[in-house]
Formats: C-alpha cells, structure tokens, sequence
C-alpha cells in the first residue's frame, strides 16, 4: 500500500499541516506533494488530485482521501491510538476536533497563518476575542480534566485532536495572542514538537508569496 499526501505551501496551508503532522507523528511512510496555492480555496485544477478540488488530499494507492478530518478518521481505523481510549475522553475528543474543523471563522480570517511572521500583535476584535477566549476554554478544560497521562497534549497522548488545533498555536504564536498559563504551555508543548519543527523550517525555505495574506503584519503592528 503506498501513500501520497498532497498539501499546500507550507508558509501558508493550516489545513494541510493537520494530515502530514499526524503520519509524522506515527512515523507512518508517505510521499509529500506540494502543490503551489495559498491557503484551501477551490480550484478546479486540483480536480485530478482531490474530489473537492483542495488541499490536503491523501491517495490510499489510487484511492483518494479529502478533508483533514477525514484523513485523520482513516488513520485512526489503523491506529487507534488517536483517540483517547476512555470513551467519554474520546467523545470529547471528538467534540472539540469537529468544532475545530468547521468554526472559528473570526479567528482565521483575522490571523491567516504564516509562519514567516511574528508580529507585535493588537487588541483583537470582540468577535476574534471569542474565538480565541473559546479555544482557550477548550484547551483548558482537556488538560485539567482528560489529560490523565504524563504527557503535554490535550488527553495526555497525542491525539487527532493536537493535529486538529496544532494550526492555532501557531497563529497564536505569529500574532502575539496572550495566553493563560495552562494554554500557553499547551501552545509551547505544540509548537515544540519535533515534526512541527520540522514543517516551519521548510517553510521558511518556500519563495512563494501571496500578498493579501503578507500584508496583514501591517495591520498588526509590524514585525516583532
């Protein structure tokens, strides 16, 4: 069985960390393809390569895979370690992860990722506010409630739900959100993991640029 992955720029493409993060995670093996657009908006181009016509998409031998959350489902049927094993640990796992794949618009319209930045930040809107103020909450009550093992994720274990929000710690990290305590260790925990390190040094190599997204470090005070 072999495994292709295809994903956007990763300077750009939240959407697209979510899959790669978890086969590294799992040190699974598979062929990366990049495909050359910024950010998840349709293209009929991608229609060879993804039945939605966007990125990520994981080919299964020819089959195709689409939507982050979708691939994450298909590799949990392997290796169920990706969820918790507690039922009400994974339910809530669950949860958040489906909140995650289809909420916080405010949130990411306002803080696009690019991981080319680090800005000085700015008050952020009262409708961004919730957003980040509702993570929080998440990110909270995972680690004081579920977080039963020694380890630093959301559930103790890494989980899909780490992938699902690991595109959140960085945007945090780029716009200079202040965190809580217990969010902004969360936040490190994420952004330390070897294979998101991995990622944002190869996107600090990417020449490519998309303006509407680059010139929101004017908008946010500039560079740090």
């Amino acid at each position: 069985m072999s495994l292709n992955l295809y994903i956007g720029n990763k300077n750009y493409s939240s959407w697209s960390l979510r899959p790669w993060l978890l086969l590294k995670h799992l040190d699974i093996p598979f062929t990366e393809h990049m495909i050359s657009v910024g950010g998840r908006d349709y293209n009929p181009a991608l229609r060879p390569i993804a039945g939605n016509a966007r990125v990520p998409c994981l080919h299964v031998d020819r089959f195709q895979i689409w939507e982050s959350l979708a691939i994450a489902e298909y590799l949990a049927e392997r290796h169920p370690q990706l969820w918790p094993a507690d039922t009400l640990a994974r339910a809530r796992a669950r949860s958040i992860s489906a909140e995650m794949h289809s909420g916080f618009v405010e949130l990411r319209k306002a803080m696009p990722m690019n991981l080319k930045f680090k800005l000085k930040g700015k008050p952020a809107t009262e409708a961004v506010q919730r957003d980040i103020d509702r993570i929080v909450e998440i990110w909270t009550e995972a680690r004081t409630r579920f977080a039963t093992s020694a380890g630093p994720w959301l559930f103790g274990d890494f989980s899909i739900a780490d992938a699902m929000f690991a595109p959140v710690a960085w945007r945090f990290h780029i716009y200079n959100v202040p965190l809580p305590d217990v969010a902004a260790a969360y936040r490190d925990a994420l952004l330390a993991h070897p294979a998101m390190q991995e990622w944002y040094a190869a996107a600090l190599q990417e020449t490519e640029a998309h303006a509407h997204y680059d010139d929101l470090a004017k908008e946010y005070g500039g560079v740090r």
